[in-house]
């Protein structure tokens, strides 16, 4: 198959989803809401962000609509659901695809931070490696494993070429 085409699935089989544990926009956001709130209520730390943290926040903000735009496009494109609860009919490996495994979760990282970032949320800032964490061993892992099971050599051959990150 060559790069950027579509996987398309063979298997039938019938626990077809990953089992992931949570949304992962819901991790994210709770992760960023819960250090948000500790910031405001119990530490009393939150800093007014200075100009180039502001500058920073609207750059990490924009690149990560542009991931997560560019994710769901091609996913809207390929016919398949984007969110990991849901049976997958393909795999995507054009555009952002070809640079990461995982642009959705990259740009929902750079979002969060960005939003920290504009709040001067320190604790929030800390608690992402703990909601990158938590995407890491419910989320992803679950997906790579389903998708191995559902694509096979195809989706090895993919994941040997494009780095889960970036």
């Amino acid at each position: 198959m060559a790069t950027g085409e579509i996987m398309t699935a063979t298997s039938g089989e019938t626990h077809d989803h990953p089992g992931v544990i949570a949304p992962p926009p819901l991790v994210f956001a709770g992760s960023w809401a819960a250090g948000v709130l500790a910031d405001r209520y119990a530490s009393g730390w939150p800093l007014p962000p200075a100009l180039p943290a502001k500058v920073l926040a609207v750059l990490l903000g924009g690149a990560g609509v542009v991931f997560l735009a560019g994710a769901l496009g091609l996913f809207r494109k390929a016919g398949t659901r984007p969110e990991p609860w849901q049976p997958t009919t393909a795999i995507v490996t054009s555009g952002i695809y070809r640079v990461t495994r995982n642009p959705m979760y990259v740009g929902m990282a750079l979002v969060y931070v960005a939003l920290a970032l504009a709040l001067g949320s320190l604790i929030a800032l800390t608690l992402l490696s703990a909601a990158v964490l938590v995407i890491y061993r419910g989320v992803i892992l679950r997906e790579e494993q389903y998708l191995e099971r559902k694509f096979g050599g195809e989706y090895r051959a993919y994941k040997a070429r494009v780095r889960r990150w970036l």
